[in-house]
């Protein structure tokens, strides 16, 4: 058995760092993830002017329920959807101060419309500069009263995220209605952190009532990353191997620790204990047909291992994906079809069918998913190599080393 030490999530340090900069008092995250998209969030964080002080495995943050420290700023978010959707929205409930937000240019592409009206609809003065719905931005701050919202988050979790989080800083709180939700895994861990900083938030279906009133400082702990452990049980499950990655248990908060349901409907063997999980192989994975809507970031995890399947994978309801850094669903495709493989696509679904698969260069686009999920293709189509290996950055800036270490231990055994 190979035990795989897992870094820290990256949707819980984005949200732990908005919740601790909004707190009163400092918060210590421990165990944060250290990746380009986090140190952006942190960076973003003092230029704004909050106190920002990280060790090697802790992060130390002194919040201001106030709002920035800084009257005026320019903040550049990088690649970080987090960064670049969280940040405009803290910064609208200080009581005054002109923020202008820009990010790279594939995160300019990356829609933003259904959240920047929802605070334009609260009274928030926002301005798109170029394109409407997109990056760069500038907020003139004037505090936000409160009310009620409908939110269209159909198309990304993360602008229901947003404003959630925004809702203890407002005047009267809010109460939003949401009318199309996708990623809904991802809403609970902002309920759960929330809680974690002392907001209970009521929801009844799909609609959240937030009170008003602020968050409360903590120390909290960052659970390992339920998407990149994916990489390693989807190897387990292909090579013939067992891997445990503790710190990911039954209490977990990501959705996406779902993924091991799949590979469990595949044909391996998956125990969930109380702080670890462990997948093992029995030898075979069959054909499946998934709803992968609510654990969409491990679908390229899935497609990549999916033509060494005895039988077809047909993976649904993911057309959020095509909104990622890239297409992902015809990044996918397209990488699949050079190496050899039959695939079919829809606007919202791929079909995979098994086959001797071929070395070639994988067309990245500059996403971090489509080269880990990838090198797990690699582990039984050797050859296959990256136009942009080093956009792992992103999230997991070791990867590759880790990665090999692990096939090696793998090949030993």
């Amino acid at each position: 058995m190979t035990v795989i030490d897992i870094p820290g999530s990256k949707s819980v340090t984005a949200r732990a760092l908005f919740l601790a900069a909004a707190a009163e008092g400092t918060t210590t995250l421990l165990r944060p993830l250290r990746s380009d998209d986090t140190e952006g969030f942190a960076e973003g964080l003092r230029t704004l002017g909050y106190e920002v002080a990280q060790e090697a495995d802790r992060w130390h943050i002194a919040g201001r329920p106030a709002g920035p420290a800084a009257a005026d700023a320019e903040v550049y978010c990088r690649d970080g959807a987090t960064t670049a959707r969280f940040l405009p929205t803290l910064v609208a409930a200080a009581a005054s101060g002109t923020y202008r937000f820009d990010a790279s240019a594939q995160m300019r592409r990356r829609p933003l419309a259904p959240l920047t009206r929802a605070l334009t609809a609260l009274g928030v003065d926002l301005r798109h500069e170029e394109a409407e719905g997109h990056h760069p931005l500038t907020v003139r701050a004037a505090g936000v009263e409160g009310g009620e919202l409908t939110l269209d988050a159909g198309e990304s979790s993360q602008y229901l995220t947003a404003l959630l989080m925004l809702g203890p800083l407002t005047a009267k709180g809010l109460r939003i209605e949401v009318t199309e939700l996708v990623s809904a895994p991802y809403v609970e861990i902002t309920l759960a952190m929330m809680r974690g900083f002392g907001v209970e938030v009521l929801r009844e279906g799909n609609t959240f009532t937030v009170p008003p009133g602020g968050y409360r400082a903590t120390a909290y702990p960052v659970e390992p990353d339920a998407s990149t452990a994916s990489y390693f049980f989807a190897a387990a499950a292909l090579t013939g191997h067992e891997v445990t990655v503790p710190g990911l248990g039954i209490g977990a908060l990501q959705g996406d620790l779902r993924f091991v349901d799949v590979l469990r409907e595949m044909g391996a063997e998956v125990s969930v204990g109380a702080d670890a999980t462990t997948v093992r192989s029995t030898g075979r994975l069959r054909g499946v047909t998934v709803n992968m809507r609510d654990i969409s970031d491990t679908m390229p995890t899935l497609a990549a291992i999916a033509p060494y399947a005895e039988g077809p994978v047909v993976i649904e309801d993911v057309a959020n994906t095509r909104v990622k850094e890239c297409d992902r669903l015809e990044a996918c495709a397209a990488n699949l079809r050079a190496m050899g493989v039959t695939v079919h696509t829809g606007p919202d679904r791929i079909e995979i069918h098994p086959g001797t698969s071929k070395p070639t260069e994988i067309a990245t686009h500059g996403d971090h998913r489509i080269v880990m999920s990838f090198a797990v293709a690699g582990l039984r189509t050797p050859g296959l190599t990256y136009d942009d290996p080093g956009c792992v950055r992103k999230t997991f800036p070791r990867f590759h080393e880790v990665f090999a270490d692990f096939a090696h231990g793998l090949a030993a055994r």
